[in-house]
């Protein structure tokens, strides 16, 4: 009897009650999901920065390519001497990436020219801009013009050029 009144009085005996235990941390399918999850983030990140890189890259070549090409059209407006026809050369170890062509041709106007310089690319060929733009021949007087002008009292005035 003993043993059943111990039995007995822990039955009665109040005891706080416990608490559920939930089970702690994660399952296998959760920690699936969350790298399946991070994975596609990541090649969707670095997909990302490659094309950026890409693209300031082929920016930076588009803009050199420009800035050539009005070089090349200002040192002709520098050096006056505009003649009609086809010509191409590079930019030497300067700028060992780039070559152009340029193509100069005369329109109905005289003295106006029509300039067309493309930029390429020395490795692959490919066109990497073309810029166009019309010139004028720059006036030069000669001597006898001059003369004339200043005989006729029009000192320091030049006549346009007849031809």
């Amino acid at each position: 009897m003993r043993f059943a009144f111990c039995f007995s009085s822990l039955k009665t005996k109040k005891t706080p009650a416990r608490m559920p235990v939930l089970p702690r941390g994660f399952s296998l399918v959760e920690v699936m999901c969350a790298i399946l999850i991070l994975g596609i983030a990541l090649v969707g990140l670095t997909q990302g920065i490659t094309t950026a890189l890409s693209s300031s890259k082929e920016s930076e070549l588009q803009t050199t390519a420009v800035l050539l090409a009005a070089g090349r059209i200002e040192k002709l407006r520098a050096e006056g001497e505009i003649e009609d026809g086809l010509s191409d050369g590079d930019w030497g170890d300067d700028f060992p990436n780039y070559q152009w062509k340029q193509t100069i041709t005369s329109t109905d106007i005289k003295g106006l020219h029509d300039v067309d310089v493309i930029v390429e690319s020395a490795q692959t060929g490919k066109q990497v801009c073309e810029l166009r733009t019309m010139l004028f021949e720059p006036y030069v007087t000669t001597e006898t013009e001059e003369k004339a002008a200043s005989k006729g009292g029009k000192k320091g005035k030049k006549s346009p050029k007849s031809e």
